[in-house]
């Protein structure tokens, strides 16, 4: 059976990938997870500078997920191509970098740098971050901010790159053609949608920050709803995320028309998911006598 998958004219021996922010860079799962396996590392978010993230506490479980309002927090471009890139280099998988920033100009600095970096495959770009300049309203919740950064970006990238969408918009496909107007490669969604837990004994918010991006298996069908529609919206490949526990809902992201998956809150509850989403969807293809992963990718029958 033939499990690889191309985006952007970057082939993956599968299409099982890590969620941005669940995964660290790698290093913290090579314990558990065989990273020669995997199709692709993708990374926490970089930022052009350090950045110290949210005041505590900055996690809660709520019921089919968690919430977590950690802020991004990460030691910046320096670190990562210090530390996390040679780590990655020694690994038999493609490297995702998942970009972060203020200001497109933050973002275009860590683009810059990465460029110089040909272990890199793709840059996956977090328009869920707050824009300063245009009063902390994330660039991915407006079609002309997304439009904007992606065109800046693509200035500069030497590699593919992938808009991550927000699901805290009205209309996914409106954000997801703005993106593919401004020359995206590919699209990766869902992030976190937005929720809020109260602690009723204290009465007080679970998180200091009064609200964090909620995950897990119950947002799957809205993950998958928003991928089918997507898919249905652009001609440019999207990997899709969003509650994904096993292998049956990787295949449904695949068959609503997903090139790829990424596995992410999950990897908290069994750090070994992903290894055995792997073998899940080989099990599948051989159980249905699928010889290319290619002929689930969109195959779902109305």
């Amino acid at each position: 059976m033939n499990m690889q998958t191309t985006l952007a004219g970057v082939t993956f021996q599968n299409p099982v990938m890590t969620a941005s922010g669940t995964f660290g860079s790698g290093m913290e799962y090579s314990e558990f997870v065989d990273l020669n396996k995997l199709g692709a590392v993708v990374t926490k978010g970089v930022a052009n500078v350090p950045w110290p993230g949210n005041p505590t506490p900055r996690v809660a479980e709520v019921y089919g997920g968690m919430l977590n309002a950690i802020g991004l927090q990460n030691p910046g471009i320096d670190v990562f191509m210090e530390r996390d890139i040679p780590f990655l280099k020694q690994y038999d998988t493609k490297i995702i970098v998942n970009v972060c920033g203020k200001s497109v100009e933050d973002y275009v600095e860590v683009v810059e740098r990465l460029g110089e970096e040909p272990a890199v495959s793709m840059l996956e770009i977090n328009v869920s971050c707050p824009n300063v300049k245009e009063g902390a309203i994330a660039f991915g919740q407006k079609a002309d901010a997304l439009y904007h950064i992606t065109q800046e970006i693509k200035k500069k990238a030497k590699q593919p790159i992938i808009m991550k969408l927000s699901p805290n918009v009205t209309d996914i496909t409106e954000m997801a053609r703005a993106a593919e107007a401004a020359g995206a490669d590919a699209l990766s969604l869902i992030n976190t949608l937005t929720g809020m837990k109260i602690d009723i004994h204290k009465r007080k918010f679970a998180i200091a920050n009064k609200t964090g991006g909620m995950s897990g298996p119950a947002i799957k069908p809205i993950a998958v709803r928003m991928v089918y529609q997507t898919a249905q919206a652009v001609q440019i490949p999207i990997i899709g995320m969003g509650g994904i526990a096993n292998a049956e809902d990787a295949i449904e992201f695949l068959l609503a028309g997903a090139s790829a998956i990424s596995v992410g809150a999950m990897n908290f509850v069994n750090p070994y998911c992903t290894m055995e989403i792997v073998q899940g969807i080989a099990d599948y293809m051989e159980r249905y006598h699928i010889e290319n992963l290619s002929e689930l990718i969109g195959a779902v029958q109305a």
